[in-house]
């Protein structure tokens, strides 16, 4: 009970931290004309590489498409998967609404609660291909430098670039969610859930993709480090030996 609580505290704070200071970036872009896209991917890139780093011995996931992708990849017991994404989603939501109670409401509104909207002239077929391949690039980097026991001992800091660059790469076509949750929290606060399913749709296919693709290629069935706290729980995997934060 503790660890699961411990796990669930971690992804809630980490998760809050993103939404809170990716989309008050956002926000803040609407109301100021200092506040650009480099701006903008600088401040995803540096919370997130300090927060994974800072929750990665107990979770550092942050995100549903990477839990889930940690199911598929049998790393994380399903109901614990569970209690991390309703963490996540309750984070975000709680983030949302604390930007939308000190913004001003046009801004706020404006912004669509620092969410992500598809650009015009971005179909819906190109926004689910971008969303998939920018989550299918961080989820290989989370695998290259979290989940693999031989991953260079550098915290959350490629995880953070990964992000702040595919934000410069599709940032101004889909936003680069890149992380259902990351979208979720701000809708529900602003009421726009236009073109919403791509934020979950996109991102879920690409982090199963690059999971399956690193676990079965490039791991091999190696046991999780014990610094990464639970991602391999019991039962998970019989040949792989269980090791708890």
């Amino acid at each position: 009970m503790r660890d699961s609580l411990r796990h669930a505290v971690a992804e809630f704070i980490g998760t809050f931290a993103l939404v809170f200071v990716g989309s008050g970036a956002l926000i803040a872009a609407r109301t100021t004309a200092n506040i650009g896209l480099v701006e903008i991917a600088l401040a995803h890139g540096l919370i997130l590489a300090a927060i994974v780093t800072a929750t990665m011995r107990f979770s550092g996931h942050l995100n549903p498409a990477v839990t889930i992708g940690f199911v598929v990849t049998r790393r994380i017991a399903p109901l614990l998967a569970g209690i991390f994404i309703v963490a996540q989603l309750l984070a975000a939501m709680s983030a949302a609404y604390v930007l939308k109670s000190v913004y001003p409401d046009a801004a706020f509104m404006a912004a669509r609660g620092g969410g992500q909207y598809v650009s015009e002239g971005v179909t819906s077929g190109q926004a689910y291909l971008l969303e998939g391949i920018a989550t299918f690039l961080l989820m290989f980097v989370v695998f290259g430098t979290a989940a693999d026991p031989k991953a260079p001992k550098v915290g959350g800091l490629a995880i953070g670039f990964t992000v702040a660059a595919d934000i410069l790469a599709i940032g101004p076509l889909t936003g680069a969610s890149m992380n259902p949750a990351r979208s979720f929290g701000p809708a529900v606060a602003s009421g726009f859930y236009e073109g919403h399913l791509i934020y979950w749709v996109g991102p879920i296919i690409g982090a199963i993709a690059a999971a399956l693709l690193y676990d079965t290629l490039f791991l091999r069935s190696a046991p999780e480090p014990a610094d990464h706290g639970v991602i391999d729980p019991a039962g998970a995997r019989s040949n792989v030996p269980t090791r708890k934060a």
